[in-house]
């Protein structure tokens, strides 16, 4: 089968893999979506991919993409059917673990005591081919209401963000600030407009605001159009502040200010990776009685109620998609996505 890998640089290459194999406890799928994810750019610009980033694969080239949807194809021994069987479909979390942990049995496999083995799409094959091979553990069911797309939003970036908003403890009557409308921030505007909240939803893109305000934002702020981007938050809540606040941008000044933007006793929440950020501990936490989280991705379980949420509230997750490519246009997709400008992108490569 023909499969995207990430030699690093800005560059992109297709290579023949042989279609896998299930083992003992393990299925195939077939893909039927594979989403593109803001992580995925770490691997595509690093100079020699993920291996560079301090992720340790097995040898050889990995096929990227990990946000997998799709059909169960074949299955391994030891699979019971109420697991997984042939034409399920199939959402998956992206991590192969021990499985026994207290992390793992309670469904958030990332943070196994033991060490993840693979993250699939960065140190094993992951989803931007016909086929993949992981561990039947790791499916978690698609609603039969939503498409294979919704279903790969919700296996990374739209199910982030829903893990983040429980983390906050949001509610209709709160105001949150979302910093970064790109595809997992924008996610983050779209279920908190749903479940009621007031949301000011910032970015320098002025496309992305664009689509902030479709996806139910009520005032959008330009950073670099804002003279003092926690001035005018405060403005918008009567002095106070937001009583939330998330950053998705990763920028340690949208970092800062999202902290800063909170009232007393408020909360703010970093979900985008890397970078930095520097606060006055007193000042802008202590003696606020701010409370500072960290939210990384989610459990199986939280992604299979964000999937019956999203499912039963009928929300059409599909729009969140700007483009849809096939797997021979994926150079062409990550050169676009490259400039974050865009929408989520999502690959169909069979």
């Amino acid at each position: 089968m023909k499969a995207v890998v990430f030699p690093g640089d800005r560059k992109l290459e297709f290579l023949e893999f042989p279609d896998p194999t299930p083992g003992p406890g393990e299925v195939v799928l077939e893909i039927k979506a594979s989403g593109m994810c803001g992580s995925d750019l770490k691997y595509y610009r690093a100079s020699g991919g993920a291996a560079s980033l301090g992720f340790k694969t097995s040898g050889g080239p990995v096929i990227a993409g990990h946000e997998p949807c799709g059909v169960v194809a074949a299955v391994g021994p030891g699979v019971p059917e109420n697991q997984a069987r042939v034409g399920m479909r199939v959402m998956q979390h992206h991590y192969r673990v021990c499985g026994v942990c207290p992390h793992c049995s309670t469904g958030w496999m990332q943070l196994c005591i033991e060490g993840v083995a693979e993250v699939y799409g960065a140190t094993g094959h992951g989803a931007h081919a016909r086929y993949m091979k992981c561990p039947a553990r790791t499916l978690v069911p698609l609603p039969d209401e939503l498409s294979f797309d919704a279903g790969a939003a919700v296996s990374c970036g739209t199910g982030t963000a829903w893990s983040a908003l429980h983390r906050l403890d949001l509610q209709g009557d709160h105001t949150i600030a979302v910093f970064g409308q790109g595809p997992v921030g924008l996610s983050v505007t779209l279920l908190a407009a749903e479940m009621g909240a007031r949301v000011i939803a910032l970015d320098t893109s002025a496309e992305r605001l664009a689509r902030a305000k479709e996806f139910g934002a009520d005032v959008l702020i330009n950073p670099k159009t804002t003279e003092n981007v926690v001035q005018a938050i405060k403005d918008l809540t009567h002095g106070l502040g937001a009583h939330l606040a998330l950053d998705a941008s990763s920028s340690p000044a949208a970092r800062a200010q999202a902290v800063r933007c909170v009232r007393t006793w408020g909360k703010a929440c970093f979900v985008g990776e890397g970078d930095t950020v520097t606060l006055d501990v007193s000042n802008d936490l202590l003696r606020r009685q701010v409370t500072l989280i960290g939210s990384w991705t989610f459990s199986t379980v939280g992604q299979a109620d964000c999937a019956r949420y999203i499912a039963d509230r009928g929300i059409d997750l599909d729009r969140l998609f700007t483009h849809r490519w096939k797997l021979e246009q994926a150079a062409e997709a990550y050169r676009l996505f490259d400039a974050q400008t865009s929408g989520k992108g999502v690959i169909h490569p069979s």
